[in-house]
């Protein structure tokens, strides 16, 4: 059977390059029925002209069928489609057995021992979101990555990102991230120094397993950030809550916890605290850094969104600063870039971190190289530091524009503190008005906003406080989700 245009549609203005429409075409047809085992195709020549593009597009399209088998080429004879082809029918295991769903649930026992609290909550469709602080993926710079993944198709040492590579993370994205971090945190560390992981969360968890046992002792802030206390308790540690206030955590209370009790660790935000908002105060942070070296714990550092400050000078982290090796710092990519970028580092003394490595072996070989490669090349070209530049500026904006909407339309019903940095509001309610009650109101009228139910490590503490994300929406957004907010909260106080 002949084929001609009639047989096969390209459609010039689709992003699927044309040699892969001819390809697809063909294959369809073979599928079909159409064109049987062994029969013979066209020339590329005779197909190219045919169809009325360039000659080397039909050769491309017939590499591509040769290379997936579905085509067989005989030097001197012709192109023929392939008589085995490629499409595999599976074989049952035996007559009388049918096929049939999977089963509701195992035949041997599952403890249900790992509790975690579902972290995102899905919004009725079509609401605004005042998210608990994320960055804006609309800004994200997609398109610079994706030039860095087109540079690799024309490399020839790109074959050796796929294959397996280096556990700690690709040696050229720790040798850059380090000069980053040394120019924006003051960390005097190498490409040795670093573990890349999976996001913060991983991080976190390397570290749990590695250095927690059964009823040990883990200090956290309360409220404070639950996707940490629950990693720590499925280790088996006990939580030793501690009040934080607009300085951050309460340094007498960790202390007076010290005095009776062996504690085993630390964690700490030390910058725009989860959920508060509240920065660690430098004073704080060399009595604690003392503390620590006095009574020998580890200060977990989670500094996530360090690199986002509107209001004067960041106070450089607890880890530029330990001369004891106490501290264990993590961050992350997820906040600077978008939260599906899933890369995060952790920094620590050798012995420690020769332990996590290994951890982070058995858990995921490694990370993606090809991905870590492509941030190196940012990092390196300085894209990643423009992106940061506009991204604060940004996102300041935002922030006036919320708290300038809040405090125009909503002063009455609520308080809060201007944040110096990070992409969230700690907002309280004024006149005993109840969070969950406009969280339902809002949500009715057009908002998804936090109940405010799960700051706390006792989630059966109410609380008349909730944190609301500016970055991610833009004037307009934070203009309408405002005016619903007020509706909302104004409909709950005429209850009250």
């Amino acid at each position: 059977m002949a084929l001609t245009e009639s047989l096969i549609t390209i459609d010039k203005t689709l992003a699927i390059p044309v040699y892969l429409q001819v390809s697809n075409g063909i294959i369809n047809h073979i599928r079909q029925g159409i064109l049987k085992p062994g029969a013979p195709l066209p020339a590329s020549r005779v197909l190219a002209k045919s169809l009325q593009v360039h000659r080397q597009t039909i050769v491309s399209a017939y590499d591509e069928l040769y290379a997936q088998s579905w085509i067989d080429i005989y030097p001197r004879k012709g192109i023929f489609v392939a008589k085995n082809l490629p499409d595999i029918v599976p074989r049952r295991l035996a007559a009388t057995i049918q096929s049939h769903a999977l089963a509701a649930e195992t035949s041997f026992p599952v403890p249900d021992k790992i509790q975690v609290a579902s972290l995102f909550n899905k919004p009725a469709d079509g609401n605004l979101i005042f998210n608990d602080g994320f960055p804006d993926t609309r800004i994200a710079p997609v398109e610079l990555m994706v030039r860095e993944y087109r540079r690799f198709a024309s490399y020839r040492f790109t074959p050796t990102y796929l294959m397996y590579g280096p556990e700690q993370g690709s040696l050229n994205f720790r040798t850059e991230l380090a000069k980053f971090l040394s120019a924006t945190r003051g960390l005097n560390v190498t490409a040795a120094d670093i573990l890349i992981t999976k996001g913060v969360q991983m991080a976190l968890y390397l570290t749990a397993q590695v250095l927690l046992s059964k009823n040990d002792v883990v200090i956290v802030g309360d409220p404070g950030y639950n996707g940490a206390n629950e990693i720590f308790e499925h280790s088996g540690a006990k939580l030793e809550l501690v009040p934080v206030d607009e300085h951050g955590l309460d340094m007498d209370a960790v202390e007076a916890i010290c005095k009776s009790k062996k504690v085993k660790m630390l964690y700490v935000i030390p910058h725009h605290h989860t959920p508060t908002t509240a920065t660690l105060s430098s004073e704080r942070r060399i009595r604690l850094l003392e503390l620590a070296k006095k009574y020998k714990f580890a200060i977990i550092e989670d500094d996530y969104d360090f690199d986002f400050q509107y209001s004067g000078s960041p106070i450089l982290p607890l880890a530029s600063i330990d001369t004891c090796g106490n501290v264990i710092y993590v961050g992350s990519f997820c906040k600077t870039i978008a939260p599906g970028i899933r890369i995060g580092f952790m920094i620590a003394p050798p012995n420690f971190l020769i332990q996590a490595i290994k951890l982070r072996k058995l858990i995921d070989r490694q990370g993606e190289q090809l991905l870590e490669e492509a941030m190196a090349n940012l990092l390196k070209n300085g894209d990643i530091g423009r992106h940061l530049k506009k991204a604060n500026k940004l996102y300041h904006e935002r922030r006036d524009t919320l708290c300038g909407l809040l405090n125009k339309q909503l002063g009455d019903y609520i308080t809060f503190k201007v944040p110096d940095g990070g992409f969230a509001i700690w907002v309280n309610y004024k006149q005993g008005i109840d969070p969950v009650k406009v969280a339902q109101k809002a949500s009715e009228l057009g908002l998804t906003i936090s109940a405010g139910q799960d700051y706390y490590h006792d989630r059966s503490n109410k609380c008349n406080s909730v944190r609301i994300g500016f970055a991610s929406l833009n004037e307009q957004e934070l203009e309408d989700a405002v005016a619903i907010f007020s509706k909302a909260i104004k409909k709950v106080s005429e209850i009250i």
